[in-house]
């Protein structure tokens, strides 16, 4: 199918610096001049319930995963209703906020047909002319829309949007019935490629679990499969071999929590040192995609949590979450960065290796441990007290060293095909970006591609919507649940 796409006959220009040209029936319009652009109104508090009214928060936009909003994730009683803004089928909502500039006015359609309404995070579109409200979705967030909206926003620490630039920004329009063919064709190849993904996230989960069981033997029998055992008198253990002793994690090792660094001192300067938060670790790497800045002149300052290549490093907030346990091993590439609190520092002692510590902490026994913990807490946040409570048996340094070499090339082959498979992921997204923007822009002719797809009575959702809430790992969606540190609120 993709194949066969072809450009359009004609072409004019229009000369914008991201769009030379467009199909010579499509008009170029400012989002002022199709509608009109105003910010919400309400208070930031949600009721705890379910029953009230669905409320849009510019948090639920960073979470759609594509340009849709079917439901909400928050709610407001039917008293307080009457004070925020209602919102209709086909409105765009646009954050007004973002800690990024890839997050400056994230924006999506609003599909849902129930009343519901939004609060003052949210900048709120209505057109007055006739357009295809998922149309809309896809144009006003595409990679084009996106640099346009980043170069609007204006802030250091937490850029914000505002709806008085927000009425510059340009969108092609086709006519309706096209824009109706082009959804179509976009819906189509989204089911794809959400099927598509989907299985690699499967093959994924699967590899995992086998590397896990590999590991998690390796660190709890050793490499003997005869060697004796004991009972260890820990409940998420079990029996262990009979040589090995019981310990405290807390015994073994130097633990530090970070620097309650104050939002406001925050930079953005190329020169100045890294802080390292929460949302930086993921299982098994620190991410540098998000990231603030404290000024190098107080670095010294703060030498009591500078970091060192090779420390480990846990996030306390939301620790586990369903890729794995939020820890990292600090790499010459992470240096220098200072510590901010709700992340932990973790430095072995003499008898215990950190490669070894590494496999443990980010191993099945641990996130066992750490389970009932949290049980009926909405957002779990880890004491250092806890983490130094953990009790593992301990082997030899002499069967560490042997446990993580046989771990490791046990699992190198799995490791290597998990990564293959995650480019794959990658790709698909980088390709289903690219699409959209080349469509909704008019350089690709999607009319007759649209014309042979069957009939789909399914209903349509935007990738990978369901699992955007519960997943990653990778994608934003388990950082944005857990809590912020409390010197960034």
């Amino acid at each position: 199918m993709l194949a066969g796409l072809k450009n359009y006959p004609t072409m004019k220009y229009v000369g914008l610096p991201w769009l030379r040209e467009v199909p010579e029936h499509w008009e170029v319009f400012r989002l002022g001049q199709i509608g009109r652009l105003s910010k919400g109104s309400g208070g930031s508090r949600e009721d705890d319930t379910s029953t009230g009214v669905p409320c849009v928060r510019y948090g639920d936009l960073y979470t759609t995963h594509r340009f849709f909003i079917r439901k909400s994730r928050s709610f407001v009683g039917r008293d307080r209703a009457k004070d925020y803004t209602g919102i209709q089928y086909g409105d765009v909502l646009f954050a007004g906020s973002g800690e990024t500039i890839d997050d400056i006015g994230k924006s999506a359609v609003n599909l849902m047909t129930s009343e519901a309404c939004c609060g003052g995070d949210v900048i709120l579109f209505r057109s007055a002319r006739d357009v295809d409200a998922r149309f809309m979705g896809y144009a006003t967030d595409c990679r084009p829309a996106a640099a346009q909206k980043a170069s609007m926003g204006r802030g250091i620490t937490v850029k914000h949007i505002y709806a008085d630039q927000l009425k510059y920004m340009a969108i092609p329009l086709p006519p309706v019935p096209e824009q109706v063919t082009i959804v179509r064709f976009l819906d189509h190849m989204d089911r794809r490629i959400r099927r598509y993904i989907h299985a690699k996230k499967r093959l994924i989960k699967l590899l995992e679990e086998q590397k896990q069981v590999i590991i998690e033997r390796a660190v709890t029998r050793g490499l003997d499969p005869n060697v004796r055992l004991k009972p260890s008198g820990v409940e998420w253990l079990g029996d262990v071999p009979e040589h090995w002793e019981v310990n405290r994690l807390g015994r073994l090792i130097d633990l530090v929590t970070g620097f309650p660094f104050t939002s406001g001192g925050f930079t953005q300067a190329a020169e100045d040192v890294r802080l390292l938060r929460g949302v930086n670790i993921s299982p098994g790497r620190i991410r540098w995609a998000d990231v603030v800045r404290w000024p190098q002149s107080e670095r010294e300052d703060y030498s009591a949590f500078e970091l060192q290549a090779g420390d480990i490093v846990l996030g306390m907030d939301r620790p586990v979450i369903q890729s794995g346990t939020r820890v990292a091993t600090i790499g010459e590439s992470d240096v220098p960065a200072l510590l901010l609190q709700r992340v932990a520092r973790i430095r072995p002692k003499r008898e215990l290796r950190s490669d070894f510590l590494m496999l443990l902490v980010a191993g099945k026994s641990f996130a066992d441990y750490l389970a009932p913990i949290f049980t009926g807490i909405s957002v779990p946040h880890l004491s250092p007290e806890q983490i130094k409570s953990f009790r593992f048996a301990l082997p030899t340094l002499e069967e560490q060293r042997e446990i993580v070499q046989s771990a490791m090339a046990a699992t190198t082959k799995i490791g290597t095909a998990i990564v293959s498979a995650e480019r794959e992921i990658s790709l698909l997204r980088e390709y289903r970006t690219r699409l959209i923007a080349d469509v909704v822009t008019g350089k690709l002719d999607v009319r007759e591609a649209a014309a042979r797809l069957p009939e789909v009575t399914e209903d349509v959702e935007p990738i990978e919507e369901a699992e955007a809430l519960a997943e990653t790992g990778e994608d934003t969606a388990d950082d944005m649940d857990a809590a912020p540190e409390d010197a960034e609120a």
